[in-house]
């Protein structure tokens, strides 16, 4: 009898639930989240198990891995498409989540999400302590000006340490009782700008030795940081049957209603990585405003910006080098100007 079970993983526990081609509960349990023990109740309890499911999550890819290597037939759906499925309960539990699991198994109604390999795990992880970095240098920098204000002082443009480190002395001067006070602030500011040297030093070492984001960063406004998330979130170019589909892949298309005689189309649907739509955009946006050698894409992009704005614009920079990057990657092919 064929079989299709479902995983609600919690930290600590999962809820397993195993139905058969009917549809009809045939077990439930609750183990721990581990990959081994899962799969050892699975081949203990399900004889002939055509497929596995659970949804994306803190732990999906660590179990999802786990479970490949031990011959269990699993696949990851995405947790937003699953909520429509689960929300057609009245009551929402981790029981009920399960059987909805095991239920979208049995039908085959799901979309697989593709599950990076462990390498792209650890440039995905560089990548985002290098954006934590930046969200708390920038937060110290906006409380330090905000505290200084306080007492009728100034920081002024300082963008480096350096210029930051001589407008405090002038301000010391100033107001000299305040030196003891800020200074944690401005170490702790100093200690998260060096680690995020380091980030970057890091960072691209690892674009430089990946033959593959060193002809992406062929193209200009591509550097080393823009060419490691987009090889890290797409991973394998082959899984997009078109280079179109990347821009879509990035949540940088328009979003679309259509019913009967209504077809609107509204803002873009930002449904796709975060971090490669942003890193895209801010590429779009050197590109566009830093780039002084003419090129075709620039140059479509500055019309759009004279016509529709300049925020539209790098945002159909960012979907057309989304195509770009992704054609130069399939074909083995470096960016030409011409």
């Amino acid at each position: 009898m064929t079989m299709y079970a479902g995983l609600d993983v919690s930290d600590k526990s999962t809820h397993i639930c195993v139905v058969d081609g009917d549809g009809t509960v045939l077990r439930r349990d609750v183990v721990a989240s581990d990959p081994e023990v899962l799969a050892k109740w699975l081949v203990k309890h399900c004889a002939d198990l055509a497929r596995v499911v659970l949804e994306t999550g803190p732990l999906s890819t660590f179990l999802y891995h786990g479970l490949v290597e031990r011959a269990v037939p699993i696949d990851c759906i995405c947790a937003r498409h699953a909520k429509g499925v689960l929300a057609a309960r009245v009551n929402k539990s981790d029981v009920h989540d399960a059987e909805g699991h095991a239920q979208l198994a049995r039908t085959g109604w799901f979309k697989r999400v593709h599950m990076k390999a462990s390498a792209t795990h650890i440039d995905r992880a560089a990548l985002r302590i290098r954006a934590q970095l930046i969200t708390t240098r920038v937060a110290m920098g906006n409380q330090l000006r905000g505290l200084l204000k306080l007492f009728g002082l100034r920081l002024g443009a300082a963008r480096t340490p350096g210029k930051r480190r001589e407008r405090l002395i002038a301000l010391y001067q100033q107001r000299p009782d305040l030196e003891p006070l800020f200074a944690p602030l401005v170490a702790s500011m100093e200690v998260i700008e060096e680690q995020l040297r380091a980030s970057n030093r890091l960072l691209e070492s690892r674009a430089e030795e990946d033959p593959v984001c060193s002809r992406l960063m062929s193209v200009p406004g591509v550097g080393p940081i823009t060419a490691l998330t987009f090889t890290a979130s797409v991973e394998d170019p082959h899984r997009f049957a078109r280079s179109e589909d990347v821009g879509a892949y990035a949540g940088l298309v328009p979003r679309r209603s259509q019913s009967g005689e209504r077809d609107v189309r509204g803002n873009i649907s930002k449904a796709g990585d975060a971090m490669l739509r942003r890193s895209l955009y801010e590429a779009a946006n050197i590109m566009l405003c830093r780039v002084q050698r003419p090129f075709a894409l620039q140059q479509w992009g500055q019309r759009i910006a004279e016509s529709k704005g300049n925020k539209r614009a790098r945002i159909a920079v960012a979907r057309k080098l989304a195509v770009l990057l992704h054609s130069l990657w399939l074909n083995e092919t470096e960016f030409r100007w011409q």
